[in-house]
């Protein structure tokens, strides 16, 4: 598997890079993971959009989801489809059709899912999805909204991402023995963090550890937190190799 980073700045775009978005190439198969504010220009760069086997999304912030309406725009409006394209299927929380809708909607009046179902097919998260010879699992994880980590499988290759989190035993239970994490690393660690939000570094690193990962990746630092910091703690107390990534890299999994 590979994994290009669309974005990945936490919190909102930054002055580097769009937020959070991921695509993962599983053989064939091609899933974008979030679609933060200004990814879907950098998928474009990446991949034929018409590729995607399927989008899923960690929860419904908007730096986490807010490019979704460009997708649908493209999908809806494109004026040459591929023939007999079938709706594109959207694994997000319970009511990510809604949600949507609402944001894609040119008024109140017009709020309805019907349209954006003739070209998504809408699944709300469950344990295990296959698509094709791959598989994503999911595990509800600590974010004040409904958020999950997701963890993509294909030929016996595991790729984990946290979405955002504050520690959690889920994160550690979906992520254990996978070859990467990609983990979110939002503020330096403190006495005083809030809980049941985001990670530090040092818990990125933390969480890496305890799970067993073979390779910690580190994303969704915000413009104002320093990420060499954050790199510098996960560094203290995971031993295996720790990155932070970067818009438009690429990583073998």
């Amino acid at each position: 598997m590979k994994l290009v980073v669309l974005g990945c700045s936490g919190s909102g775009p930054g002055p580097g890079s769009p937020a959070s978005g991921y695509l993962v190439e599983a053989g064939p198969t091609m899933i974008a993971l979030d679609l933060g504010n200004g990814t879907f220009g950098a998928l474009q760069r990446a991949a034929d959009p018409w590729s995607l086997a399927a989008v899923a999304f960690s929860h419904l912030h908007p730096d986490h989801c807010a490019d979704f309406s460009a997708l649908a725009v493209w999908r809806l409006y494109h004026p040459e489809p591929p023939a007999a394209v079938e709706p594109l299927p959207v694994l997000a929380p319970a009511d990510a059709a809604e949600r949507f809708a609402a944001a894609y909607a040119p008024s109140v009046a017009q709020r309805s899912t019907t349209e954006l179902a003739r070209v998504f097919d809408f699944r709300t998260h469950v344990p295990q999805t296959p698509l094709g010879d791959v598989v994503v699992r999911t595990a509800a994880v600590d974010h004040p909204c409904e958020a999950y980590a997701l963890r993509v499988e294909h030929g016996g290759r595991s790729l984990v991402y946290s979405g955002d989190t504050g520690p959690c035993r889920g994160l550690v239970e979906l992520a254990a023995g996978a070859d990467v994490l990609l983990c979110e690393a939002s503020w330096p660690h403190t006495d005083s963090m809030p809980t049941g939000v985001h990670l530090s570094g040092r818990q990125a690193g933390e969480h890496a550890a305890a799970a067993g990962v073979g390779r910690l990746l580190l994303t969704h630092v915000p413009a104002w937190t320093d990420a060499d910091a954050m790199l510098a703690e996960a560094k203290t107390v995971f031993d295996g190799p720790v990155e932070l990534v970067r818009p438009d890299g690429e990583y073998e999994v």
